[in-house]
């Protein structure tokens, strides 16, 4: 039983991301349309000092926005920024720490960006991992969860009250939640949500992507019941080339780079989705929606379960040390 709890992780998760390669050996990514400039407007992007993150960040500034990369290495970050800034992009771009698996940093993260005394209109929710070895954040969480998405349930909702405040009925703030194909195949047990009884890192991830979407979907319930001006989307961007796949096995590693160089995205093309997603005129007020190579797609059938959707806030609340309110 237990070997079989174990394995089945693993052949959902190959058998996904085959389903995945062979729609991009005959779909090309979408290309994004002109975008309306962002001059005045201000986005945060977690893990955006590198792969899809840094690409969304570097196309949001080029709109003139000002973009907040938040990172857990500063050396990353501010190499980041340079680059950017020597491109010449209209937008501000500027690095301030944020570890994922603290929750005490999130909430240092949120205390100096208010400081700032800046709106902000863009919430990108991209940092994460995948398939890392097990082991515990800061405060005790499976490392999947606790990054990929407490750490991300926590820093939106301290940052609520800014996205509300930013946001008009005719311009929308904007939170833009990073999940994957993955989620269709995870495994929500709300009695063990770290998976402890069972440990499976193939498991723990396609999980965490899962809880993001039903999230995701919940948040703009919420907004939505109490006539806030912030939208909330979830954004898949395929099988992207980036280093999320360093953890794979050597021999997964090995098959991979011939694959990756025929039909992987690159990260430029798996932002897009992402940054259609937090800036595009044809989506303003539009919320609770899955994106998938720049369209509406439908997810997993559990992450429309309202009664699923609310235990998972009720428990991420009790676990970050929020009042579910």
């Amino acid at each position: 039983m237990w070997l079989l709890s174990f394995i089945l992780p693993i052949l959902r998760l190959y058998l996904v991301g085959v389903k995945v390669l062979l729609y991009q050996l005959f779909n090309k990514s979408f290309t994004l349309p002109v975008l309306p400039k962002q001059n005045g407007r201000v986005a945060i992007v977690t893990g955006g000092a590198r792969g899809m993150g840094y690409e969304t960040a570097r196309h949001l500034a080029s709109l003139g926005m000002h973009v907040v990369i938040a990172g857990n290495s500063e050396e990353d970050g501010l190499q980041a920024v340079k680059k950017i800034h020597e491109e010449g992009s209209e937008g501000k771009v500027e690095f301030l720490f944020l570890d994922l698996c603290s929750l005490k940093s999130v909430r240092q993260f949120v205390q100096r960006f208010k400081a700032r005394a800046l709106p902000l209109h863009v919430l990108v929710n991209n940092a994460g991992i995948m398939l890392v070895p097990e082991g515990k954040t800061e405060d005790g969480f499976e490392l999947h969860f606790g990054l990929n998405y407490l750490g991300h349930f926590l820093l939106t909702n301290l940052l609520l009250d800014k996205l509300k405040r930013s946001g008009r009925h005719d311009a929308c703030s904007r939170v833009v939640t990073m999940s994957s194909a993955t989620h269709y195949v995870g495994r929500l047990n709300m009695e063990d949500l770290q998976g402890r009884s069972c440990y499976s890192a193939h498991g723990a991830y396609s999980q965490s992507k899962l809880v993001l979407v039903l999230f995701t979907y919940h948040l703009q319930e919420k907004l939505t019941a109490a006539g806030f001006p912030v939208t909330s989307n979830a954004v898949d961007p395929g099988m992207v080339d980036t280093d999320l796949y360093n953890n794979l096995c050597i021999p997964a590693q090995a098959a991979k780079k011939p694959v990756a160089k025929m039909l992987f995205r690159t990260p430029a093309e798996g932002a897009s989705t992402a940054i259609l997603a937090a800036t595009a005129s044809q989506l303003e007020g539009v919320g609770g929606c899955y994106f998938y190579n720049g369209e509406r797609a439908k997810s997993a059938d559990i992450t429309y379960d309202h009664n699923v959707r609310a235990e998972l806030w009720k428990q991420s609340c009790a676990l970050v040390g929020l009042q579910e309110a």
